[in-house]
């Protein structure tokens, strides 16, 4: 077990798991609601090209969670054995169905013996590789990645534990293809990338999008870190779950300021001017009834220009700042002095600033910024280095920063190019197609009559291209 450094809200612990478990037998799923679970046009049938790889991602609901009684919320699926049962092996029905390349389930109940050992039987006879992971603190639950052994090997599996307020963690694993996917002068090229699987902390109040951000961060630290210590040529990165935030979060945008792209709407291209005028597609119906989209596989190409880390997680948090200060209202102004606070000067000092964010609920606080992560606020704030915030660093920094599109510091210049082959060449991927099941939801509907989940299932198709990257990736 590896302890990470540099953490603040979290600690997050690494440690290698086992490579390859297969399982035998086959338990049938005894239940009669296939037509609930299993889409008329599901990705199988939509793209059958041999070199693509498909990943579906699903929220489960894990019976502990799941309320069955409105007027006794103490109630849940877990206290009926037939209701879970049979909901589970529809599950397993809608899942074997699509028989994605790779699958990434979270709220998955790894406290329950029965319910892993169908699972296994299931998902194993159907000739997966299953990786399972339980939440720290005996919560019950957990997550489960399953990667089809007759086209993926998994190259190196590692278990992500944030030690952090929700009880997190996520899985990373290094995948290759079995057969070769592309040509060139060299050979035949077989395509390799990372894969994560994790579930973020539901945003219960606004308090916990600082401890929400530190999460995705700490995950991104590591797979940098996975990259370095294994001297890992550029490839894609994947990144598969429930990230309980929408496409209008910090976590949203600070994945997009990393060079990441969401499968699903870049597949439909969907836009934020479109969803201005049309209805958004939504992925789960929460325990407060509300629906919203909060599923994605993210990919990042192993071209795509990249912000260093730690730059775009101090505009985000700068973005949570600013949010904070026009909840109350605050114009720019109002907001500059609210930060300089008892100081008469025109610039906001070292101790006027660390007051500003305790009074927001930033720092000093459970699960707020450590020390170290106030001070990198700080330096990129204060742009010029010399002790104080400025009215124009204020503007560029916090009040007019965004945290915007990938860009800026490119400091790979990439193109792709499928007939020249060179020591830079890499192989990433392409979005054929996705889709959302129940299809409802890609319309910004929930139907009633489903119940597999609180959650809808996202499937997204790749197929590999060829790319060609000038320089390294930066790790910062």
């Amino acid at each position: 077990m590896v302890v990470a450094s540099g953490s603040g809200v979290a600690n997050l612990n690494l440690r290698k798991g086992k490579v390859g478990s297969s399982y035998n037998n086959v338990m049938k799923g005894g239940d009669n609601s296939d037509s609930e679970c299993c889409s008329s046009s599901s990705m199988v049938e939509v793209e059958r090209n041999p070199s693509c790889i498909s990943f579906t991602t699903f929220n489960i609901l894990a019976p502990i969670y799941k309320r069955i009684d409105p007027k006794n919320q103490s109630r849940r699926e877990s206290d009926s054995r037939s209701s879970w049962l049979s909901r589970n092996q529809s599950i397993l029905n809608s899942l074997l169905a699509e028989s994605s390349s790779i699958m990434c389930l979270q709220e998955f109940w790894v406290g329950n013996e029965e319910l892993v050992h169908m699972y296994e039987e299931r998902l194993g006879d159907a000739g997966y590789h299953l990786f399972k992971l339980a939440r720290t603190n005996n919560r019950g639950d957990g997550l489960l990645t399953a990667i089809h052994k007759e086209y993926l090997s998994v190259v190196n599996y590692q278990e992500l534990f944030l030690n952090d307020f929700g009880d997190r963690v996520a899985q990373l694993l290094h995948v290759q293809s079995i057969g070769p996917v592309l040509q060139n002068q060299m050979g035949t090229l077989h395509q390799e990338f990372l894969i994560v699987n994790t579930h973020l902390l539901f945003p219960h109040d606004s308090s916990l999008c600082i401890v929400r951000l530190h999460q995705v961060h700490q995950i991104l630290q590591y797979v940098e870190l996975f990259q370095r210590e294994n001297r890992l040529k550029p490839m894609p990165i994947i990144l598969c779950g429930d990230w309980n935030g929408s496409k209008r979060g910090h976590v949203y945008k600070f994945l997009r300021s990393q060079g990441f792209v969401s499968s699903y709407d870049s597949a439909n291209q969907y836009t934020d001017s479109y969803a201005d005028s049309h209805k958004q597609w939504v992925s789960h119906r929460n325990h407060r009834g509300n629906i919203c989209g909060v599923d994605f596989i993210w990919l990042c190409n192993p071209n795509q220009p990249r912000k260093p880390l730690k730059t775009s997680w101090a505009e985000a948090v700068f973005s949570i700042l600013k949010y904070q200060l026009r909840k109350a209202s605050l114009s720019e102004d109002d907001a500059f002095t609210f930060l300089k606070g008892d100081n008469c000067g025109d610039a906001v000092t070292y101790f006027n600033f660390y007051e500003a964010l305790r009074r927001v609920k930033l720092v000093d606080v459970p699960n707020g910024l450590c020390f170290q992560q106030f001070q990198d606020l700080w330096n990129q704030a204060d742009v010029d280095g010399n002790g104080v915030i400025d009215l124009e660093e204020f503007k560029q920094k916090i009040w007019n920063s965004t945290c915007p599109e990938p860009m800026l510091e490119s400091f790979s210049d990439c193109m792709e190019d499928a007939n020249t082959a060179t020591e830079h060449e890499a192989i990433g991927f392409k979005v054929k197609n996705a889709m959302l099941f129940p299809r409802e939801a890609e319309r910004g509907h929930w139907p009633e009559n489903y119940s597999l989940s609180d959650h809808a299932r996202l499937t997204a198709v790749f197929s590999p291209a060829k790319m060609r990257c000038y320089g390294s990736q930066n790790y910062s």
